[in-house]
């Protein structure tokens, strides 16, 4: 297997197919360790609900505004997430104070950071929730508390800035969502492909102090 030619820690996956499971083949090579993570991060999501909701999300900074220097580091990632993950949680404690058998929910993610020919860093995300807790997106610019809503919030508290500046830079890709159950391998291969997207080589920056992937531990 070889080595990633700007990152020795990592090494380099060319075939069509990862563990069982096909990836994007034009789109690589992939690096071999993310593809490890994302599999197992959709296993462990599998393993805690039989039925989970995946949706893939992409993050873009705002062009002419005034940022925090933390915003083309790693740092506003992990704020972003910490928020979004803060507003799961008070959901669904909200829920269980209506309802003692309502369903929890532990937030997974898969996310990786690219840069591309303007020289600021994007992210694509994916993320895995219990499905029995949560099944949509709902509406776009909705002002009800739908995940849409909370993943703008979150991005505006990550980059210090009103929820309205942030409107439009979270962006729901084409064929964003996936609802996979635990004995059904097709959904499960579906959203595995999808997601691969996240595990190629192309556009990744290393040695400029930022991770070019990330995922929940457990």
């Amino acid at each position: 297997m070889h080595r990633h030619p700007d990152n020795t820690n990592l090494h380099l996956h060319s075939g069509s197919v990862f563990e069982g499971f096909p990836v994007q083949l034009d789109k690589g090579p992939f690096v071999y360790e993310y593809l490890h993570r994302l599999k197992v991060t959709m296993a462990n999501a599998l393993g805690d609900y039989s039925r989970v909701f995946a949706f893939r999300i992409d993050l873009r900074l705002p062009a002419g505004l005034c940022l925090p220097a933390q915003a083309c580091t790693n740092a506003v990632v992990h704020l972003f997430l910490e928020s979004f993950k803060a507003k799961i949680k008070h959901n669904r404690d909200m829920a269980a104070r209506n309802n003692v058998r309502a369903h929890g929910c532990k937030v997974r993610y898969v996310w990786a950071r690219e840069v591309g020919g303007h020289g600021l860093p994007h992210y694509h995300l994916l993320f895995l929730l219990n499905q029995d807790a949560f099944y949509t997106l709902g509406k776009m610019d909705s002002q009800n508390d739908n995940m849409y809503r909370r993943l703008d919030e979150a991005w505006a508290s990550a980059l210090g800035l009103p929820v309205e500046a942030v409107s439009g830079l979270v962006h729901e890709p084409d064929n964003a969502v996936y609802r996979l159950h635990r004995d059904d391998l097709g959904s499960q291969t579906e959203l595995f492909y999808r997601a691969s997207y996240l595990c190629k080589t192309a556009t990744k920056v290393y040695g400029d102090g930022n991770h070019a992937f990330g995922a929940s531990r457990s």
